[in-house]
């Protein structure tokens, strides 16, 4: 069962802190295609629980919540919700009043809620959960977990071939493993290319040996976005990688108002997710929360296992590198050469990218 389930989650790949509150926020609801949202005719509820930041945050939190309307639009019987979290105060009380709804499927967004999603998954052990970006060893609740080091070691690689000034940076939210495994990537895909070209390129904002750098401390203070990138751009680096949800448009404002400097993205294509910013797309590193999901609500809705574990990876689609878009015929074409190169030396395990926060199967 779990094999099939990865397996259907490469095919949907391929085509598709504030202060804490007592009570839970109000509960929002979507209409999905053409069927008002909650009707009496839908008899599945699938309840999602967001981290800060809010289902418009063009990372995680949408991405999740796109795959729950991608699993509304596919099934007639489903329907769904969100509770909005503010702080992690607010991870508790959302989740138990959505397993007090009754609500057939409660996910968990992000690693941060794990925590709290084992707990309140082991007083109601009849309900399922599921938790993205952490595993919970329980009898009922699902866990997604991406490998997103895989494609932030293309993204590494492609930031320093395209660097001028031998410079590239990348910082993150906070120093969860959901957010260092991207930076890790980063850097190691930097000394790959560095050991293949014989070129010194350096890395700031993160040293993979200390498992040290540079943080906002949150996903939701733009201004220390932009801050830190500003920092990072006056000491010559000219591609920027944050992995901070959307505190990176913070630093996405800072990549515009430079010249010659460009952003690889985290999660979602940020190219599409964040368009004001297009233009400074070089690429993103990706990680198809939306179709895990998907599957996820899939499974639980078809009566499938309620511990099932999927982890993305290269090799079945779950992460990847986006594409270039107005950056395409900028990049040499030995340098995509040497992506595709790479990308299929990954899936085939002659490259395995280390690193602490990387999921341990």
């Amino acid at each position: 069962m779990r094999s099939g389930i990865a397996m259907v989650v490469a095919g949907c790949v391929a085509t598709v802190l504030l202060g804490g509150c007592g009570e839970p926020p109000a509960e929002s609801r979507y209409m999905g295609s053409g069927n008002t949202y909650g009707s009496a005719g839908a008899g599945f509820e699938t309840c999602m629980v967001t981290d800060a930041g809010g289902v418009d945050d063009k990372s995680f939190n949408e991405s999740g919540w796109n795959g729950v309307k991608a699993a509304i639009d596919a099934n007639p019987g489903v329907y769904g919700s969100y509770r909005q979290s503010n702080s992690s105060a607010d991870y508790e009380p959302n989740l138990r009043a959505s397993a007090d709804d009754d609500c057939d499927l409660v996910i968990g967004v992000g690693g941060l809620m794990a925590e709290a999603v084992a707990q309140v998954a082991s007083e109601y052990p009849d309900q399922r959960f599921a938790i993205i970006d952490a595993h919970i060893d329980m009898a009922n609740v699902y866990s997604m977990e991406f490998n997103a080091a895989q494609s932030s070691y293309l993204a590494g690689y492609l930031a320093a071939g395209m660097s001028k000034t031998g410079r590239v940076a990348t910082w993150g939210g906070m120093q969860i493993p959901a957010v260092t495994i991207f930076m890790d990537g980063f850097a190691a895909g930097v000394a790959g290319y560095n050991a293949a070209h014989g070129s010194k390129v350096e890395v700031l904002g993160w040293n993979v040996g200390d498992q040290n750098g540079s943080f906002t401390g949150n996903f939701d203070d733009t201004s220390a976005g932009r801050s830190l990138t500003e920092n990072f751009i006056a000491q010559g680096a000219d591609v920027i990688h944050p992995v901070a949800g959307p505190v990176g448009m913070g630093g996405a404002s800072a990549v515009q108002d430079s010249s010659n400097v460009s952003m690889i993205w985290v999660d979602s294509d940020g190219y599409l997710a964040v368009a004001e910013y297009k233009d400074i797309m070089l690429s993103s590193s990706m990680k198809d929360i939306a179709a895990a999901v998907r599957v996820a609500i899939d499974n639980a809705y078809g009566g499938g296992v309620k511990d099932g574990r999927y982890v993305g990876t290269l090799s079945n689609g779950g992460v990847g590198l986006a594409p270039f878009h107005d950056f395409d015929a900028k990049v040499p074409e030995p340098l995509k050469q040497e992506l595709t190169a790479l990308r299929r030396d990954i899936v085939d395990g002659k490259i395995v990218i280390d690193s602490p926060a990387a999921p341990k199967l």
